[in-house]
């Protein structure tokens, strides 16, 4: 099919099939700033670094000395990546359960982790000297998984302070790094940049060429099967987000390939692409395909940062279970160490992921939603952008709903040592249910059917931790 960049041509383009199947996937943050890994945020790092008062800057001044002394661009030498191993992780990819996978191809600091014509600030060029979106495409794709790049290079244009001419940030020979110097004479030290995007000077005719050039770069080259947009999609010029996608999906049909776009809300048009709630989920069952994108750490770090705690890995379990039962994906973030390594809590967390989902992916891998997600006490948080991803602490009759074919997957997010009741399945007919069991259990179960719902008598042991799937075997009608 000829897209045109049109909303009218762009909302036609389908959810891939292979997205609506793989439920999960990993990528990662790695870059400069994985460097100082200094948090709450490791990737604000080259933000913040510049702010007199903030966290970073007392941290930056403290370790590295004043920033005009010790700017942003010489942590480059220290990112060296010489451990980086692209076989490596992405077989640790394959071992967490995950169908997709990729990383952050340009953050908003405006280093691009491919080998580009565009810009010198590259890692093929400087750090780890290595095309890591390239090799990485090759083994994640070796693998059997799909590829996919992230873009945060829009923010580039605000991000760092063209004003003080102390600083490298506002030296012009350094402009392809930290941005085009514009004007922000209006914008008073003491204020947060962020905030008033929308007082500074509008992002050019060039700067939007560049942006887009850098994604069409990395289509053509690497062939990226799903590409992910940040907030800062929000900035960009109309035209250029048609134009785009108008691309980028053209460029798939020629090459038989089916490709996926997620972007934050409401910066596309619905249906164009797949919308993602950063840290967020919903409350409900939905109509339309979703995705939330979150980090493997409890503090939002994104990127590795030195001191940090992380997720239980029932949080992440539940968290991926509760997204699928409201027809929504889950795609974590790990953020690597400067020299390439993975840390290692997340690489236990990400084996545990695997384990879980070697037993019960068949409740999760292509299913689709039910006619309810759930039932259960445990009040669920409300649904909304930017929603911290909080620990649930839920019981065996908080239950989530998947389907297949002819079977129902009742997932209980707790262990039952007494009959598990589900109200829901009031809805189902006797003679519906042929038989039930839980996944990593040989027997059949007993199980009653009355007005008042399905009851199941759990079985005496565990199979696994975390979550609990059972497999209710139905008839395509009920007995006469």
């Amino acid at each position: 099919m000829n897209y045109q960049p049109d909303w009218g041509s762009l909302i036609t383009h389908p959810t891939p099939k292979w997205f609506k199947e793989a439920k999960f996937g990993i990528y990662t943050h790695w870059g400069v700033y994985s460097v100082p890994a200094f948090g709450p945020n490791a990737t604000v790092y080259p933000y913040y670094m510049y702010r007199k008062g903030s966290r970073q800057y007392e941290h930056h001044l403290q370790t590295y000395g004043l920033p005009s002394k010790f700017g942003y661009k010489d942590f480059i030498p220290m990112f060296t990546g010489e451990k980086f191993d692209p076989q490596e992780w992405a077989e640790h990819f394959r071992n967490s359960g995950a169908k997709f996978a990729g990383l952050v191809g340009e953050h908003c600091d405006g280093f691009a982790m491919w080998d580009s014509q565009l810009t010198e600030w590259n890692a093929a060029r400087m750090g780890p000297c290595r095309d890591v979106v390239g090799e990485l495409a090759l083994a994640i794709r070796q693998q059997g998984m799909h590829f996919m790049v992230s873009f945060h290079h829009f923010e580039n244009w605000f991000f760092y302070p063209h004003l003080f001419k102390d600083y490298d940030t506002g030296d012009p020979r350094y402009s392809s790094l930290y941005g085009p110097i514009h004007d922000l004479t209006s914008i008073p030290e003491e204020r947060d940049w962020l905030e008033c995007w929308w007082e500074q000077e509008r992002p050019t005719k060039e700067f939007h060429e560049r942006w887009m050039a850098k994604i069409i770069e990395v289509v053509d080259r690497y062939q990226p099967d799903m590409l992910w947009f940040d907030f800062a999609l929000r900035f960009v010029q109309e035209r250029y987000k048609k134009e785009i996608l108008a691309y980028y999906y053209n460029k798939a049909s020629e090459l038989g390939k089916e490709v996926a776009v997620t972007y934050k809300w409401h910066d596309l048009a619905p249906g164009s692409g797949i919308v993602d709630l950063e840290l967020g989920r919903f409350d409900a069952l939905t109509y339309h395909d979703w995705i939330t994108d979150t980090t493997i750490d409890s503090g939002c770090g994104w990127g590795y940062l030195r001191e940090t705690q992380y997720k239980s890995l029932s949080t992440l379990i539940h968290y991926l279970i509760d997204n699928v039962s409201k027809n929504g994906c889950l795609l974590l973030n790990v953020g690597p160490k400067p020299n390439g390594e993975f840390p290692y809590q997340a690489h236990e967390l990400l084996k545990g992921l695997g384990n879980w989902l070697s037993l019960n992916g068949e409740a999760i891998y292509g299913t689709t939603p039910w006619m309810t997600y759930g039932e259960g006490p445990t009040q669920m948080p409300k649904a909304g952008y930017f929603m911290e991803d909080q620990e649930v602490i839920y019981t065996a009759q908080d239950i989530r709903y998947t389907a297949k074919d002819n079977i129902l997957y009742a997932i209980c997010l707790g262990w039952a040592t007494q009959p598990i009741q589900m109200n829901e399945l009031k809805r189902l007919y006797p003679g519906e249910i042929f038989s039930i069991k839980m996944l990593g259990v040989d027997q059949e179960l007993t199980w009653s059917l009355t007005p008042a719902g399905l009851t199941v008598n759990p079985p005496d042991q565990k199979p696994c931790e975390h979550a609990f799937v059972l497999k209710i075997f139905r008839g395509a009608s009920v007995n006469s």
